[in-house]
């Protein structure tokens, strides 16, 4: 009895592991195994999903996912939502953007590698990036980019910055 026990729990398990084998998987060339994924758990309306797991050149690490279904996406009040945006919308924020996440968080290295000339200036971009939930000041004169906001920044630079090779696939 004990062996027939046996050999259906390994044979459940060789099927388990040939049903993963079989599934999508990134290293065997399968370009939108994300997707994939993503589809197995799709509501009716289907969904919107980023995500990314990430190292910033601080050494700190990031891990993100968030997922919108897409009549919320579509129903929602867009206009309410674009402060953040509008924040993002001036070139020494973005500067000070990516200098914080590649880890210059004082002012005063902020206002040098921004090139502006006074700390009015400085602190004006600054305060919002702020509002807008970019940035937080963590100490006095040294700013972070909050947890829950770096691989969403990210998520919405890879949206304008051309990727080399983009992949898409659509249909009706």
């Amino acid at each position: 009895m004990a062996d027939d026990s046996l050999l259906e729990r390994v044979a459940a398990l060789e099927e388990r592991v040939s049903r993963l084998e079989s599934g999508p998987n990134p290293t065997r060339n399968d370009v939108f195994w994300a997707l994939e994924g993503l589809r197995r758990r799709l509501t009716e309306d289907g969904q919107v999903l980023f995500t990314g797991a990430l190292d910033l050149p601080t050494g700190e690490h990031y891990e993100w996912q968030q997922g919108a279904a897409v009549t919320e996406l579509l129903d929602a009040n867009w206009a309410d939502h674009a402060a953040p945006y509008a924040a993002l919308g001036h070139p020494v924020r973005l500067t000070l953007l990516r200098a914080v996440l590649r880890g210059t968080r004082s002012s005063t290295e902020l206002q040098e590698t921004a090139g502006l000339n006074t700390t009015g200036q400085l602190y004006h971009h600054l305060k919002q990036l702020t509002a807008a939930g970019w940035l937080q000041a963590e100490g006095r004169g040294h700013y972070v980019v909050p947890a829950g906001r770096v691989v969403p920044l990210l998520v919405l630079l890879s949206a304008v910055v051309p990727a080399p090779n983009p992949t898409t696939r659509s249909g009706t």
